[in-house]
């Protein structure tokens, strides 16, 4: 079975014979699913009346149980703090999320789902994962698996890298 990469791959073949485009076609075919998947992904948020930022970080205060201060909360959406300041912005005036003072500390704050947000997050979760494991149909429990170790190594090095 082939796929648009393979296309340009043979016509990289056929002129640089001397290139290894095993890389090359592994990091075309992350960059396609990068974006093929965003799409789907977005799909589904918009049919939930969200983006996908917002559920980043609406599940991001949920898994952590407990209110984050922003400094954590932009850590696990992986966003600088201005961008996490907009949308805490965004997600307060939609009433999904609170902002409070840390006792004993005037500078500090904790973000805090509201019942709403929580509800919200609770609500989309378990469509999302569904909506994950179509796009990966026609892999089984075994190639998941292989698939996990591999982006998995592929992350640490980058990650490492910087």
């Amino acid at each position: 079975m082939r796929d648009a990469v393979d296309d340009f791959l043979d016509q990289w073949a056929a002129l640089r014979s001397d290139l290894d485009l095993e890389a090359m076609g592994a990091v075309g075919r992350l960059l396609r699913l990068t974006r093929l998947v965003d799409k789907e992904v977005g799909r589904y948020f918009a049919e939930h009346g969200m983006e996908r930022w917002e559920f980043d970080v609406l599940a991001t205060l949920r898994r952590s149980a407990r209110p984050l201060t922003p400094k954590e909360l932009a850590a696990g959406v992986m966003v600088s703090s201005a961008a996490l300041t907009n949308r805490i912005d965004r997600l307060d005036a939609r009433g999904l999320v609170t902002r409070e003072a840390v006792p004993g500390d005037r500078r500090s704050l904790h973000i805090t789902l509201t019942e709403a947000g929580r509800d919200l997050v609770d609500d989309t979760v378990e469509g999302h994962v569904r909506n994950e494991r179509r796009m990966l149909a026609d892999l089984d429990a075994a190639d998941c698996e292989e698939l996990n170790r591999l982006l998995r190594a592929v992350l640490i090095t980058l990650e490492d890298a910087r």
